[in-house]
């Protein structure tokens, strides 16, 4: 190999001197040429071999710890996160942010995930975009855990704030004067009548119709409160409505108002939305996200 006027310096670190003493024997470098000599007679196999399987140990364990612990990288599917994010693009998870994820059962079909957090940099913010585990992968209407089937949303709020939709703008109530999510989509949705917005068959207008009667749409939509572990919310029939599955996920039965006055809840949620506010099926229709789903904090695009 023609290395033009350069050398090329080639360093192995090995715990035993006497055999990194050896390996540099092997090379032989010169102006113009690279010349590999292996000495197999002087070298112990039994090292070579250590030193290989040692090596091989070690460019696995990589393999699993940056995806499980460090970074993870996905690719986006739609074009509900437009114009921030688009179809094809990839994005990587730092995982580091709100801790890893870890399993600590394997038996994926089973639709209860069971796993705990690694202690993070920080919780979820509203504005961060996250990946995470749709709830309702099937028809059943209920939460439940399937791997590998995640979107990517933009956090509007978490546990302890109350959001909404003001006029086609989110809200949250720890950041009254902030838009969040991409302002010049949310302006257009503003200035749409209704007329034109219930006209249009490809957009469900209508999010919600709460037992009361009160109808929230994307254009006016709550408020909500998001509760978090340790809440205690009192049981009406617009709360179970609001709540119910939430409820049901923690509990495993569908909350009754005859028959249960109160819910304290265990977990913690999120309302998560895509930044194309006419096409993203999000939070203003299925409701809060379970906080244990979220995969971790897109830090790279």
């Amino acid at each position: 190999i023609n290395m033009r006027d350069r050398s090329l310096i080639v360093v192995f670190v090995f715990k035993d001197i006497a055999l990194f003493s050896k390996i540099l024997h092997c090379f032989q470098i010169d102006k113009f040429s690279f010349t590999l000599q292996v000495e197999f007679m002087k070298i112990p196999t039994t090292k070579i071999i250590r030193i290989i399987l040692l090596m091989a140990l070690a460019t696995a364990a990589l393999a699993v710890t940056i995806p499980v612990f460090l970074t993870d990288r996905f690719t986006i599917r739609g074009g509900s996160m437009l114009p921030t994010l688009h179809d094809g693009q990839h994005v990587f998870v730092n995982k580091l942010l709100m801790g890893a994820r870890i399993y600590t059962k394997y038996d994926f079909s089973d639709p209860v995930m069971e796993s705990f957090r690694m202690p993070g940099l920080r919780n979820v913010r509203p504005g961060d975009i996250v990946i995470f585990n749709y709830p309702y992968p099937d028809s059943t209407g209920k939460i439940h855990f399937r791997i590998n089937y995640v979107y990517a949303k933009r956090c509007i709020g978490r546990s302890g704030d109350t959001v909404g939709i003001r006029n086609g703008y989110y809200y949250n109530s720890s950041l009254p004067t902030t838009v969040i999510g991409t302002e010049r989509y949310q302006r257009w949705l503003s200035r749409r009548p209704d007329s034109v917005l219930t006209a249009d068959t490809a957009l469900k207008f209508e999010a919600a119709v709460l037992p009361d009667g009160a109808v929230w749409t994307i254009k006016d939509y709550g408020p909500l409160y998001i509760p978090g572990a340790g809440d205690t919310i009192r049981l009406t029939e617009n709360n179970i409505f609001l709540y119910g599955r939430l409820i049901e996920y923690e509990s495993g039965d569908m909350p009754d108002a005859d028959s249960v006055s109160c819910h304290t809840f265990r977990s913690n949620y999120c309302f998560l939305a895509g930044d194309n506010v006419l096409n993203s099926m999000d939070s203003r229709y299925i409701g809060l996200i379970p906080e244990d789903y979220i995969v971790g904090i897109v830090s790279g695009i």
